[in-house]
């Protein structure tokens, strides 16, 4: 890998794991010390990097930086090892200690730290905002493309999150029973966030940051190693993720342009992660409460198979049914009528889809124009116009091209 995707990976992947151990060690109280001290270590490593070329073992490099910074932090700041130890006298620090940056040693700090920030006494926009910031590595921009906002109001939510974490003096422990009761929605909330911001983002140049999803899933993971957490949901919520990754490869061109679930080559649909997929949602049917992630992971399941067979697409409608029933979202609604389309005809998923107006969402445009493709070119290439005037991104607006080239062989 070359230096320039290296680091953009490596602070994607691991900036996060020492922002954990780090605030884990210091206590929340001193969240920018540690994101500080990180920040200096990928600036440490940008330069030294471009003039030595880059070290044999990079992550271990990276620790080793980020355990020295905070040695020689801890030693020049007497008066802050004071502070700390008065401060935090249920969590007294021992300066001369070494900072632990094992594999289990993160874990238990990521675990704790998704806990912490997802705090009920922040707000939940609050909540997702700084776990995708600390947990994930995610710069203000990419979490403002994420909420379809702005980078000031992010940066303002993320200050006043801290603050109140700060001001009620929340410890970083391992989850509690109580803990995963009043927080586990909140944090899977923030997985999910994370997974859909990499399986299509607005933000950056490619339609699919894989990473993001690994990061996503990953995390999760965690989740299923604890007992505790390991709740039904997040099942539900890790075989909604592997079934969706499973279709990675096939979902983007070479060129990187989106290929449209119809078009995809299934032969490389990932079968490993499909079997994955199935044994987590096998997991999450244990209980009797059915979650949106549960009802999400049965459609992605469906999706699963190459077949386009009315009872598939009658499955996937039944589920979207249930789905807004217990959740109403646009999208999902918008998703229903191309099920119902495939199940029962044009003509009615027409009918219905008219009916949510969502004319601030170029895929509106573009499922009315497919659905009147056949029936009114005229018409659809009007809806593909619209679509392709509302599109954000190059790959959206090259995609809506080709449906427009493609009327051109409809007489």
């Amino acid at each position: 890998m070359k230096q320039s995707d290296l680091l953009p990976h490596l602070f994607r992947t691991e900036y996060s794991k020492i922002i954990a151990v780090l605030c884990n060690h210091f206590g929340i109280d001193y969240i920018e010390i540690a994101e500080d001290i990180v920040s200096d270590t990928f600036l440490t490593a940008t330069e030294l990097w471009g003039m030595k070329g880059i070290p044999e073992n990079p992550t271990a490099w990276l620790y080793t930086v980020a355990k020295n910074k905070t040695r020689n932090y801890l030693k020049r700041h007497n008066l802050f090892e004071k502070k700390i130890i008065n401060d935090l006298k249920n969590q007294p620090i021992d300066t001369g200690a070494d900072i632990d940056l094992s594999t289990t040693a993160i874990a238990d700090s990521q675990l704790a730290m998704i806990f912490t920030v997802c705090h009920p006494s922040v707000s939940k926009e609050a909540q997702i905002a700084l776990a995708l910031n600390l947990l994930c590595g995610f710069g203000v921009q990419e979490i403002a493309d994420a909420f379809l906002t702005n980078r000031e109001t992010i940066y303002k939510r993320l200050k006043r999150a801290k603050e109140k974490l700060r001001e009620e003096q929340i410890l970083i422990t391992p989850p509690s029973v109580q803990m995963v009761e009043e927080r586990m929605d909140a944090v899977l909330t923030t997985l999910y966030l994370l997974f859909n911001e990499g399986y299509y983002s607005v933000s950056g140049h490619h339609p699919v940051k894989e990473e993001c999803c690994m990061e996503a899933m990953r995390l999760c993971y965690l989740l299923l190693e604890n007992t505790l957490t390991a709740t039904p949901a997040a099942n539900a919520l890790m075989a909604l993720m592997c079934f969706h990754a499973s279709r990675f490869e096939a979902r983007t061109s070479p060129e990187g342009e989106n290929i449209l679930y119809e078009d995809q080559d299934t032969r490389l649909w990932n079968k490993e992660l499909i079997e994955k997929g199935l044994f987590y949602l096998d997991h999450s049917a244990s209980g009797n409460h059915i979650t949106k992630l549960h009802l999400e992971a049965g459609i992605a399941y469906w999706h699963t198979h190459p077949e386009d067979t009315r009872e598939k697409w009658e499955a996937i409608l039944q589920l979207y049914n249930k789905l807004l029933m217990l959740e109403y979202a646009p999208v999902a609604a918008l998703n229903r009528t191309y099920a119902l389309a495939k199940a029962n005809g044009t003509e009615e998923a027409i009918i219905e889809a008219e009916k949510l107006q969502l004319t601030d969402n170029h895929f509106y445009f573009v499922l009315l124009g497919t659905l009147y493709s056949s029936k009114d070119p005229a018409k659809a290439r009007d809806l593909f116009l619209t679509a392709q005037q509302t599109a954000k991104s190059e790959n959206d607006k090259l995609l809506i091209q080709k449906k427009l080239d493609e009327l051109k062989d409809i007489r």
